[in-house]
């Protein structure tokens, strides 16, 4: 029972971090909006692999569970297919790098053993495959000129990450310094 409640605040504290991250995301740059859903700067996207980095399973299943109502009720409220889809490709993506790293590179499940070079490497590699999943899924519907929508996706992926990323460090940190 105490796992079952420790798993269910690891997915709820996503669904709020995530839930935030848009928030402060369309306050700060809705002016930077591509197209519906596509973004320069995408601080959500860095909650996402923040997310499944730190609660693994309960972190995908709360990316999920924020995503199919962000993607139904605001981004694409007349595509349920795509809807649906995103959210999954959003929920598995960072879900299934962190498995792979944990796989191939060694990755610790504390993250005791994750560089920084790591880091950047799961970053970039999370900017550019949830992108390209979704692109992907949207050339196989017969949508035409996705290039650009591909670079200035993965370009804000990569932007919001970094952001993310690096507030969370210099915040451990400020916390974390001796007075």
């Amino acid at each position: 029972m105490r796992h079952l409640k420790l798993q269910l605040a690891m997915v709820a504290v996503t669904v709020a971090l995530f839930a935030l991250a848009l928030a402060i995301n369309h306050w700060l740059f809705a002016r930077l909006e591509f197209a519906a859903g596509i973004n320069w700067i995408y601080l959500p996207a860095g909650v996402r692999l923040l997310a499944t980095l730190l609660f693994a399973e309960a972190g995908a299943v709360g990316l999920l569970l924020v995503s199919w109502p962000v993607n139904f009720l605001w981004f694409f409220p007349d595509d349920p297919e795509r809807a649906f889809v995103g959210g999954v490709i959003a929920s598995a993506v960072p879900y299934l790098l962190y498995l792979a790293a944990r796989r191939v590179d060694g990755l610790h499940a504390s993250l005791a053993n994750l560089t920084p070079g790591r880091l950047l490497l799961l970053a970039v590699a999370n900017a550019v495959a949830g992108p390209l999943l979704q692109h992907l899924y949207l050339a196989s519907r017969g949508q035409a000129h996705l290039l650009p929508g591909f670079v200035a996706m993965a370009t804000g992926d990569l932007a919001g990450t970094l952001i993310v990323l690096y507030g969370c460090r210099a915040a451990l940190h400020a916390i974390a310094r001796p007075r």
